[in-house]
C-alpha cells in the first residue's frame, strides 16, 4: 500500500495568499461600508450624487438623525455646499430652483435669517431669487414675504405703495397683486381658456374669442325676457335662488347676464355716447374687461321696484345670495379695490364655499382671488 505524500506549501506561497486575503478584506469592508449605508441613504430618498458627498463627508449618522430632507439632498450634490450652513439647509424648505443652494449662501452671508431665506427662496422662481440675492440686504423682507400669497418679484412695488397709500402689509401686498398701483387698462393679462373662477377686471382681460362653452338659457319666469343666458353651473344655481326667494315672497329675475365681446363693445358705446367718458370709466367696462362675458355674472332686478338698492329683494340678495354661490360683486366702499362704483344690482356666481368665504370676512371677490386663486 502506497503512502500519499502531503505536500507542504513553501513559505512565500503562504505569504502570497495571506496577502490576497488581506487585500480581499481590505477591499470587502469599504465596498460593504458603502453598499450598507448607501441603500439606508437610498430609503431616505437621497440621490446617488448626495450619498456618495455624504459618506465622504462623514455625515450619515447627522442625516440618519434628520431622515429625508430634500434641501439637504441638494446641498450635498451641489457644488456650492458649505459646510457652516449644513443646519441652516436642513430648516430651508426645498424649492426647486437650479441656484438654490448657491442662493440660500449668498443669502445667508448677507446675515439673512433662517426664517428670512426660506421666505425669499419660497416666494420667487430662480431667476428672481437670483436676483434678489445679489442686491443689498433688506431688514423688512418678512413684513411682505409672511404672506403665502406674496410675490419676490413684486418686493419693491410693495414698498413703494405703503409708503404712498399708508396700508397695512396684508393689504399693500394683496393690492400690488392686483395690479392696483398701476392705472386702469395697463399692463393686462390675457386670458383665453375658460375657469370657473376666472378674474376679469380692469386689469384682467378675456379674450375677444373667449366664450363659455356650456352656455344655458335661464328660464323666462326668472327672466325679464327670453334671451338671458349663463353657465350651466351658474344658470341652475340662479334658478335655485329666484325658487327659493319666491317662495318667501320675493321675486328675482336675471337682467343682462352673458355679453359677448361685441356685446360690450356695443354697450359700451352706447352709454359713452348716451352719458360721457366718466361714466363708463365707472360703471362700464371696456370690452374684454366685462364679467358679463364670464357667463358667470348677471345683473338682478327686482319684479316689484323699479330701483333694485330700494327693493325687498335687494335686502333679500344681501342676506342670502351667497347660500347658492353668489356675491356682491361690486360692493359699497370698495371701489378702490375693484375699480368700480357700487353696484347693488352685480351678481356673480363664484361657488358656494368661495361665497361664504367671502361673504363671512367682507371681501371682495378681488382681494380673495390674489389671496387664495392667483397661482
Amino acid at each position: 500500500m502506497k503512502t500519499v505524500k502531503k505536500h507542504k506549501l513553501k513559505r512565500p506561497a503562504k505569504i502570497l495568499i495571506g496577502v490576497i486575503i488581506v487585500l480581499v478584506i481590505a477591499i470587502s469592508i469599504p465596498v460593504g461600508y458603502r453598499i450598507y449605508h448607501g441603500n439606508r441613504l437610498g430609503k431616505l430618498h437621497y440621490d446617488k450624487a448626495a450619498i456618495s458627498s455624504i459618506l465622504s463627508k462623514g455625515k450619515q449618522s447627522y442625516i440618519y438623525e434628520v431622515g429625508e430632507n430634500k434641501t439637504l439632498n441638494a446641498a450635498f450634490q451641489s457644488k456650492d455646499y458649505q459646510e457652516k450652513y449644513l443646519k441652516d439647509y436642513e430648516e430651508i424648505p426645498y424649492q426647486d430652483q437650479k441656484n438654490l443652494i448657491k442662493n440660500i449662501n449668498k443669502l445667508l452671508d448677507k446675515e439673512y435669517s433662517v426664517k428670512e431665506v426660506a421666505a425669499i427662496v419660497s416666494h420667487g422662481n430662480n431667476e428672481e431669487v437670483s436676483a434678489f440675492a445679489e442686491r443689498e440686504k433688506v431688514d423688512d423682507v418678512l413684513d411682505y414675504m409672511q404672506f403665502d400669497y406674496a410675490k419676490l418679484e413684486n418686493y419693491d412695488r410693495y414698498v413703494a405703495y405703503q409708503l404712498e397709500e399708508r396700508d397695512d402689509e396684508e393689504d399693500t401686498v394683496t393690492y400690488v397683486n392686483l395690479n392696483l398701483d398701476k392705472e386702469f387698462y395697463t399692463d393686462s393679462i390675457l386670458i383665453e381658456e375658460y375657469s370657473e373662477t376666472v378674474l376679469a377686471n380692469k386689469y384682467r382681460q378675456l379674450g375677444e374669442k373667449y366664450v363659455p362653452d356650456d352656455l344655458m338659457k335661464i328660464q323666462e319666469k326668472y327672466s325679464v325676457d327670453d334671451e338671458q343666458y349663463l353657465t350651466k353651473v351658474a344658470a341652475e344655481a340662479f334658478e335655485e335662488m329666484a325658487q327659493a326667494a319666491e317662495e318667501e315672497g320675493y321675486y328675482i329675475l336675471a337682467n343682462s347676464a352673458y355679453r359677448s365681446y361685441q356685446d360690450q363693445q356695443e354697450t359700451y358705446d352706447t352709454y359713452k355716447e348716451a352719458y360721457g367718458q366718466n361714466y363708463v370709466d365707472n360703471y362700464v367696462a371696456l370690452p374684454g374687461y366685462s364679467e358679463h362675458q364670464t357667463g358667470l355674472a348677471l345683473d338682478v332686478a327686482s319684479k316689484n321696484s323699479n330701483i333694485f338698492a330700494e327693493s325687498e329683494e335687494y335686502t333679500w340678495m344681501l342676506e342670502n345670495s351667497y347660500k347658492y354661490g353668489f356675491i356682491m360683486r361690486y360692493p359699497k366702499d370698495k371701489e378702490r379695490i375693484t375699480g368700480y362704483k357700487y353696484e347693488s344690482w352685480h351678481y356673480r356666481y363664484v361657488g358656494k364655499e368661495i361665497a361664504e368665504y367671502i361673504f363671512e370676512n367682507d371681501l371682495t371677490y378681488d382681494e380673495y382671488y390674489a389671496r387664495f386663486l392667483d397661482k
